[in-house]
């Protein structure tokens, strides 16, 4: 992979941030606007667990999908009490995926500013918290949405690589799917993934990666691939802001009610052939890009 490090501001006026990263499709991290806000400090474990600690969620493990596992089912359930108790005692490797802690505290909606100065178009009934074990890991995807998203990092740190939407066929990207084939799990240690063997074309990736940070908020384009690994136990908050083009809007509503379903559908009817057809496909569209690269 060919990754180089994020630009980061502490803070950035709005007509710059439209020339250089909005309208550009680039990453950024914006160290400043988080802590202007009530949540900086007020944000915490003690503070979740009291307002809504009794409240289910759905927890994932660190298992990538397979061709018999429906998109976005939960590993197991718990309290969100108990689940806080589990990370905080050291690495483990459960997350919180999509909970909308918002419906159940409305009230914390009053701790953070939208950034509407910079974007326009946030989805504001859908903010989303995610929250993570210290070695937890959210595999390498892009948001089925296709929105633009501000992911601020609260507790703890978070090591994130990104791509843009383009480098899908190297990424080997899965029909019909968000989702790469390639594992990325731990990438940065010695040990880690990916299989350049197994996947050749991830050499020529072009990337970033950062290491997020109490308050830093990540600007990901829409459609970026990101991989996310908690290297403490901790949460951060996704503001997601809708595409202004009537293109981009209709690739999300297309992901989401037609490839999603087709995908879906074929899980249940047949899942081993569609997922050696996907497979199939990938490879095929991984062995383009060495061709044309002449790798």
């Amino acid at each position: 992979m060919l990754l180089q490090a994020v630009d980061t501001v502490e803070n950035i006026e709005p007509e710059l941030f439209k020339q250089e990263y909005y309208n550009t499709g680039m990453p950024l991290v914006i160290r400043g606007m988080a802590k202007e806000w009530p949540a900086y400090t007020k944000w915490n474990w003690d503070y979740f667990k009291e307002i809504v600690g009794d409240k289910k969620v759905g927890i994932y493990n660190n298992s990538k999908s397979d061709p018999y596992t429906p998109v976005n089912k939960a590993d197991d359930y718990t309290t969100f009490g108990e689940y806080i108790d589990m990370i905080r005692k050291g690495p483990a490797g459960w997350r919180i995926f999509l909970f909308n802690i918002f419906d159940h505290a409305p009230q914390l909606t009053h701790d953070f500013e939208w950034p509407d100065h910079l974007v326009k178009g946030f989805v504001k009934r859908f903010p989303m918290l995610f929250v993570g074990g210290a070695s937890s890991i959210t595999h390498m995807h892009f948001d089925i949405d296709m929105s633009h998203i501000f992911h601020t990092q609260f507790t703890g740190r978070k090591k994130v690589l990104l791509f843009p939407y383009e480098e899908q066929h190297k990424l080997y990207r899965k029909p019909y799917e968000v989702l790469s084939l390639a594992d990325f799990s731990h990438y940065h240690q010695q040990n880690g993934t990916p299989d350049y063997q197994k996947f050749p074309a991830l050499k020529l990736a072009k990337g970033y990666e950062v290491t997020l940070e109490h308050g830093d908020t990540l600007f990901m384009p829409a459609g970026y691939w990101h991989h996310m690994e908690y290297l403490d136990s901790g949460f951060a908050m996704s503001l997601r802001a809708l595409q202004t083009s009537i293109g981009g809007k209709l690739k999300g509503a297309w992901n989401l009610i037609g490839m999603r379903n087709i995908d879906t559908l074929m899980k249940k009817t047949a899942p081993k052939w569609w997922y050696d057809f996907k497979k199939e496909k990938t490879i095929t569209a991984a062995q383009k890009e060495l061709e044309e690269a002449g790798a």
